[in-house]
């Protein structure tokens, strides 16, 4: 974003973030009180920062559409393109459908006028990025061009978000402002195992909470949630229901919202000669046990460029010069990043079990009190 020189553009999006220091552990003590562990992430004071997705799209659409040099077009689906002649087709519709999560659209039922084949269009291009997400239309056609190794897990592991609203003001409180339930600078983790409940705070000082669980369980939940949910929270997640969530509540966003997969996608090369290249879930989706794709995702942005400039691309004298010089960038980009891009992947995947049973483990302590002592005290070390 500081590389985009738009001016205030990376202090606003940073305005409307949340510091998280590190995580809190919840659970039940044998004596049956709650309890709060606190574990940072790091003992210098450094921190992650919880961003909430649709009002950075709507920051960063709010900057492109003030240049002079970009133009929207919504409502278009890519439909086939030819990454040897530059051409791609897509269908013009009245309305976008829509999607319950960036990995896993769902159809709804079209209108009338969308229930017929959609006007096609055919448009040339000289470079296109597809940042299309994981189940890239970019990529699909990438695979007619180019050997494209191709690697797709999803893991036994479905997720169900759930809300936990702020607290409102007392009456007679001079402060009419709601406040957080719990701490709003941690990441909060109920750990259980084989499964986990976790609380991300959002500006409006409510929690944005997910339950991951294997596909088993959530089939156990969904055959009498009426009966088994309040139960399972209860006896797993002690502290969420009814203090945090009441039972309402809970069992009304159990039945209401989606219980979605997670998958793992890997692939190289990202790119075809001069053409095309492709950024983020489209490249490399993760699970968001890592809390690290959009981050990636960004990434991917910076370096594609830091590459494009680095071989001249944009101060070639011809077309041809230019295109030659795009497919070299685009080639060392891909060299560059597939195993940058895979690690992340698979920290992210490790970083699961950590989450849902390690934070919890004495030798997970003993060495995490070990790494922080060598950051302090010989920090060279690494």
């Amino acid at each position: 974003m500081r590389n985009a020189k738009c001016d205030g553009l990376i202090e606003a999006v940073l305005e409307e973030t949340i510091p998280m220091y590190g995580r809190m552990i919840h659970g039940r003590r044998k004596a049956g009180e709650l309890y709060q562990e606190p574990q940072a992430y790091d003992v210098h004071g450094r921190f992650i920062r919880a961003v909430d997705r649709a009002g950075l799209n709507k920051r960063l659409l709010d900057a492109l559409e003030k240049m002079p040099n970009v133009t929207f077009h919504f409502n278009h689906k890519l439909t086939g393109a030819d990454f040897n002649k530059n051409i791609a087709w897509f269908e013009q519709r009245s309305h976008a459908p829509k999607t319950d999560h960036a990995q896993n659209p769902t159809q709804p039922s079209l209108s009338k006028s969308d229930q017929h084949r959609a006007k096609e269009i055919e448009v040339t291009f000289d470079f296109m990025i597809g940042a299309d997400g994981a189940h890239s239309a970019v990529r699909y056609h990438l695979m007619k061009f180019s050997r494209l190794n191709y690697q797709q897990e999803y893991i036994d592991t479905l997720w169900c978000e759930f809300h936990i609203p702020p607290i409102p003001p007392l009456a007679s409180s001079p402060d009419p402002s709601h406040t957080f339930a719990i701490s709003p600078n941690h990441l909060h983790i109920w750990p259980g195992g084989s499964f986990m409940f976790i609380a991300i705070p959002s500006l409006d000082r409510s929690f944005t909470c997910t339950l991951f669980a294997p596909s088993s369980t959530f089939s156990s939940l969904e055959s009498s949630p009426t009966t088994t949910l309040a139960i399972f929270f209860a006896t797993n997640f002690p502290g969420v229901s009814p203090e945090l969530i009441s039972p309402t509540d809970l069992l009304d966003q159990f039945t209401s919202n989606p219980h979605l997969p997670l998958i793992s996608i890997k692939c190289t090369p990202y790119h075809h000669a001069s053409s095309v290249v492709i950024l983020g879930d489209a490249a490399h989706a993760m699970v968001p046990f890592y809390g690290q794709g959009m981050n990636a995702g960004l990434e991917d942005v910076r370096v594609l460029f830091d590459f494009l400039d680095a071989h001249n691309v944009y101060t070639a004298h011809s077309t041809l010069a230019q295109r030659t010089a795009r497919a070299a960038a685009l080639e060392a980009y891909t060299a560059h990043r597939t195993p940058d891009a895979a690690a992340v992947n698979d920290l992210a995947l490790r970083n699961y079990t950590e989450m849902r049973a390690g934070v919890t483990s004495p030798l997970y302590k003993v060495r995490k009190t070990l790494e922080e002592s060598v950051d302090r005290w010989v920090p060279a070390l690494g």
